[in-house]
């Protein structure tokens, strides 16, 4: 089909055009020094060389018309009459005389007397018109030279972002890289998700901006650019990406504008970088080859493998698909019907248990987390939807039979099932962490490190 049009390109340019303008334009002369460096090299170059052409012929035109009223140009080589402008009798000497002038040259055949009141004055004009249109034409010059704009040319962004668990977390990442061993100066960079979408009540917003949140929470959005770092925006809730799954990013339609800015340590100027992702440069399950390497005594960054990703194992699920999985597989998280009342004792039931877990010798908190523990505590947690075990105190195939028929879970606690040793008594607990995390299951395992105990307790809260 046809390319894609892209709001932003690669390389950062913006393909918008403002048109039907209207009285509008006037404004562009009011703020004409900012056109000016604004304009494209030729046309900077063209009404450089336009302008000191028109002035300087302007200003040798008036030296003639002086000598011409005076009558110098006709008693040009009498000697015994004192002209305006010694050896000035036509235009291109006249011309000559202004440019010596206005370069400070002054070769000494031609030069202004002091008979002619006239010509000071004139020659006071010239001298301030000429130094208010080197400071205008050689100041946009210089600007427009030293724009950082160039500064990210030496800024780099991969071709292709990456969606890839990272820290048990489905992440989106990209990479940034500065070519230059000078650095960016408080660099911080951010990212806006432009997709079309309808409000509730029927507006069409054709472009719509969300932040992508790459770390404005936790100061992690203000880089210390110097080698390629990975910029990584974790899909949750708050994400725009919560329901984004590999089999959606077939028919989604986004673009990803990532923005960095950052002073220029070498001239103190302000730059700006950008690119775009559309969603056919996000590759799902990719994630980023390593680029630096240690040699002696410093570290090289090879920028051959840059944009260099590989495919890892990935869960083509939505995180919004996860989290109902880990519901419907254990129901303790969810009770289905049950009043608050009676979820806060079996919470308050299960915190308790934690702490006796973390208490007991390692042996018997291995017992506890079996199925064989407390019937009395486990009556207490039990509500009145949940049968008189959670989920993760089952046997495997229980829990398999326990779940909904004809749920897309099934599939995925039968997995974990095929995955386990035999012997069904043996209980969540004792499996490996990511199969715990999959089964929801070991709520009362009390080998947790305290960290994640107290976030489990929070989710319960």
């Amino acid at each position: 089909g046809s390319r894609r049009q892209r709001f932003v390109d690669k390389n950062g340019r913006c393909n918008v055009q403002h048109g039907n303008l209207g009285g509008e334009t006037s404004r562009y002369l009011s703020d004409l020094f900012t056109t000016l460096v604004d304009l494209k090299w030729r046309w900077n170059l063209f009404i450089f060389i336009l302008t000191y052409t028109v002035a300087w012929l302007f200003m040798a035109s008036m030296w003639w018309v002086i000598a011409y009223m005076r009558g110098d140009l006709n008693k040009a080589h009498d000697d015994s009459y004192t002209p305006c402008v010694a050896n000035v009798y036509n235009f291109p000497s006249a011309f000559l005389f202004f440019i010596e002038t206005e370069a400070t040259i002054g070769y000494g055949y031609r030069y202004i007397t002091d008979k002619c009141p006239e010509g000071i004055i004139l020659f006071l004009f010239q001298s301030i018109l000429g130094s208010i249109v080197d400071a205008f034409l050689i100041g946009c010059m210089f600007i427009k030279m030293s724009q950082p704009k160039k500064r990210a040319e030496t800024l780099m962004f991969s071709e292709h972002a990456a969606i890839s668990m990272r820290d048990g977390k489905l992440t989106l990442m990209f990479r940034v890289g500065n070519l230059r061993n000078s650095h960016m100066v408080s660099a911080q960079i951010r990212c806006k998700l432009l997709k079309s979408r309808q409000t509730p009540e029927g507006e069409f917003l054709p472009l719509d901006q969300l932040e992508l949140d790459v770390g404005f929470s936790t100061g992690a959005d203000q880089l210390f650019l110097v080698s390629p770092l990975t910029i990584c925006h974790v899909i949750d809730a708050k994400s725009p990406f919560y329901d984004l799954s590999q089999r959606s990013m077939q028919t989604e339609q986004f673009e990803i504008v990532v923005i960095l800015e950052g002073i220029v340590e070498t001239t103190g100027m302000t730059c700006q970088a950008r690119t775009s992702y559309t969603e056919d440069e996000v590759l799902w399950g990719h994630r980023f080859f390593p680029v630096i390497s240690l040699e002696e005594g410093f570290f090289k960054v090879d920028y051959s493998q840059f944009h260099a990703t590989f495919e890892v194992p990935t869960p083509p699920y939505s995180v919004k698909e996860q989290e109902e999985m880990l519901l419907m597989s254990s129901p303790l998280i969810a009770p289905a019907v049950s009043n608050s009342k009676e979820r806060n004792n079996s919470v308050e039931c299960l915190d308790g248990l934690d702490e006796v877990g973390t208490k007991l010798p390692s042996k018997l908190q291995k017992i506890t987390g079996r199925e064989d523990f407390p019937k009395k505590l486990l009556r207490m947690s039990s509500t009145t939807s949940e049968k008189a075990y959670s989920m993760g105190d089952l046997p495997m195939k229980l829990q398999r039979i326990s779940s909904v028929p004809g749920n897309s879970e099934e599939k995925l606690v039968s997995k974990t099932t095929k995955m386990m040793s035999d012997p069904i008594s043996q209980s969540v607990a004792d499996l490996p962490p990511k199969l715990q995390k999959l089964s929801g299951g070991g709520r009362m395992e009390g080998n947790l490190p305290p960290k994640l105990r107290k976030m489990n307790s929070d989710r319960f809260t």
